[in-house]
């Protein structure tokens, strides 16, 4: 089966060993952590101002604001309905990521385009060239198969197709997982706890990141980065400078399959098709019926009748899909975010 996959059949016989050596010695845990891999896989992915779409060819689409040419378009005009990046012509591209005003693309071949603001941290770009209005590939990564691609506030990350992750930073603040001269913005390699841990998905929130881990025994979850409002999900607020485990899925005896990084605050699916959230409560956000922060991961009890199958989360809302095709939403209504016409500024899931 491992050799039906697009990602294993790339792969030489000594990586195909190596994974295998990774994923505890067997075929069949190796399948497991590519499907957990694939079901992660953003292909629809909404920003702040664009939104990028990845069709099953690995054509892309673009729509939204395009001030900072995050389009990758050719120009800085908005579109208000999706367009074909030409670009790309012959490239298939399998995931996209976007920022506030930038949009990074991951090729079935493992390469990584940028495009949009200027300022991206480690790719060779120009510190001069303001607006970068198509795709352009990703220099510092070359050595790098690429499986994922994830923008924070202030840094990127990179989920290699071995398992491991890549952060950079703007130098604006303290390094994700990394020690190193703020000056120097070239992705690093998070080692430490993670050294012989496989990672299969990465979510970037505003300064934090959160690590879906694969372990033969079961999923975890790692997080790194600014703990404010308690996001980390370790029963306090501060920051880690190194990822560290999420310990308490275990005392909930939930088995995550799924993490989502909002802006201030995060959510796990687990197989079972519960949801958790933590971190800042504000407008509800949370779905607990209150708005107060959690420190640790917390069952959503108002969805206890639903079986989740995907999840989401934005600055302060969160989406839940269920089995049967209904979606749920909970937080901000300002600007009409969760499609209630309703006057008050959230709305609370009650169970």
């Amino acid at each position: 089966m491992c050799q039906k996959r697009s990602m294993f059949k790339l792969m030489t016989q000594q990586e195909r060993e190596h994974l295998k050596q990774r994923c505890g010695g067997s075929w069949k845990l190796v399948l497991r952590y590519i499907l957990v891999r694939e079901v992660n896989c953003s292909r629809v992915v909404a920003g702040p101002g664009h939104s990028i779409v990845v069709t099953t060819k690995g054509d892309v689409l673009s729509f939204g604001a395009n001030c900072w040419g995050q389009l990758g378009l050719g120009d800085t005009e908005d579109r208000f309905k999706p367009c074909l990046i030409r670009s790309l012509q012959g490239i298939k591209i399998t995931q996209a990521a976007v920022g506030s005003r930038q949009t990074m693309l991951v090729s079935d071949t493992g390469s990584v385009y940028a495009f949009g603001t200027g300022s991206f941290v480690g790719t060779g770009f120009s510190d001069t060239a303001d607006h970068i209005t198509t795709p352009k590939i990703v220099e510092s990564l070359k050595g790098v198969f690429v499986v994922q691609a994830a923008i924070g506030c202030y840094f990127s990350a990179f989920l290699s197709r071995e398992g491991q992750v890549y952060t950079t930073s703007w130098g604006r603040t303290d390094r994700l997982g990394h020690s190193s001269d703020p000056s120097d913005t070239e992705p690093r390699l998070l080692s430490g706890p993670l050294e012989d841990v496989l990672v299969a998905q990465i979510s970037a929130g505003n300064c934090y990141l959160l690590m879906l881990a694969y372990q033969p025994t079961g999923m975890t979850v790692y997080s790194v980065g600014c703990g404010l409002g308690g996001k980390l999900g370790h029963g306090c607020k501060s920051n880690k400078g190194t990822p560290k485990l999420i310990e308490h899925f275990r005392a909930l005896s939930f088995n995550p399959v799924s993490v989502a990084a909002g802006t201030w605050h995060a959510a796990a699916l687990g197989d079972d098709g519960r949801v958790c959230t933590w971190g800042w409560g504000h407008t509800g956000c949370l779905g607990h019926g209150d708005e107060d922060c959690k420190a640790l991961p917390t069952v959503v009890q108002g969805l206890s009748k639903v079986k989740a199958v995907n999840i989401s989360t934005g600055e302060y809302t969160t989406f839940v899909v269920s089995d049967n095709g209904d979606v749920y939403s909970f937080g901000s209504t300002e600007y009409l975010n969760l499609v209630f016409q309703v006057r008050s500024l959230f709305l609370l899931i009650h169970a």
